[in-house]
């Protein structure tokens, strides 16, 4: 209610007189003090309400004047992910085979949470150091194991129960014992090591972590959208952004050509 009011405050004709122009005059005022984006998608709701009211229940003889397609579009927060002290600061606690198997395969490997819960036995080829993630229809991914995300694997194979289960990783106590670990678990399990470890992290973030630091190792961006599955090459150029020190040593070493060109 509170931003109808300001609204209604700020113009200066009559209600039912109200233009579109009018009312992207206002939006052009809302910018200038600063307000956010959805904040300001608020404030046109509120409007449009408004006006939908009027209109509609009050049989107003009216336009409208919020049309489709005014609300601002909201920007997407960078993915977040983790420095190299905090990657060695989370392995440092994780010690149970089966959850460093599971944190590898996010971290090194790009595996989002719920194909870590879906990867099957049969998907895994340790000869070749690689697993195959399965979709829809006979659809499936090739992705590579690092030596350290190899080494945590086989120390869980190792380890694993036997089982007639086809998913790679089980509950390993509790009701649920010997089934196969759900989403809800192996997220748990890392808020566990997130708070002995006293960081912030989720499943997705050490996805974004192996990407970043691909790119800051120099990784081709093509080589890490065809690593992580994108099928847009925009959604990965979004760590172009976060990758500061491959900005900056690309930065130093196109100069150092320039300074030995030009003396």
């Amino acid at each position: 209610m509170h931003t109808l009011t300001q609204f209604v405050v700020w113009v200066d004709v009559p209600i039912e007189a109200v233009s579109h122009k009018k009312l992207l005059a206002y939006l052009d005022h809302l910018l200038d003090r600063g307000l956010q984006p959805k904040t300001i998608n608020c404030h046109l709701d509120s409007i449009r309400g408004f006006y939908h009211y009027l209109i509609e229940e009050e049989q107003v003889a009216m336009v409208n004047p919020v049309k489709r397609g005014y609300a601002l579009r909201l920007s997407r927060p960078l993915p977040r992910h983790l420095r190299d002290e905090e990657v060695t600061r989370l392995l440092q606690v994780v010690h149970h085979q089966r959850d460093r198997a599971m944190v590898m395969l996010m971290l090194r490997c790009g595996l989002r949470v719920e194909e870590v819960s879906r990867l099957k036995l049969a998907a895994v080829d340790l000869r070749r150091s690689q697993v195959f993630i399965h979709y829809g229809k006979g659809a499936k991914d090739l992705v590579y194991l690092s030596d350290d995300a190899y080494e945590a694997l086989v120390q869980y194979l190792r380890v694993r129960p036997a089982s007639r289960v086809k998913e790679v990783f089980l509950v390993d106590k509790g009701r649920c014992r010997g089934k196969a670990i759900s989403v809800r678990g192996i997220q748990k399990r890392l808020e566990y090591y997130a708070r002995q470890g006293r960081l912030k992290v989720s499943c997705h973030q050490l996805r974004h972590t192996m990407a970043t630091q691909l790119l800051n190792a120099d990784a081709a961006l093509v080589t890490i959208q065809d690593l992580l599955g994108h099928t847009r090459i925009k959604t990965t150029q979004r760590y172009c952004r976060v990758s500061n020190l491959k900005v900056q040593r690309d930065y130093h070493r196109a100069m150092a050509a320039i300074l030995q060109i030009t003396g």
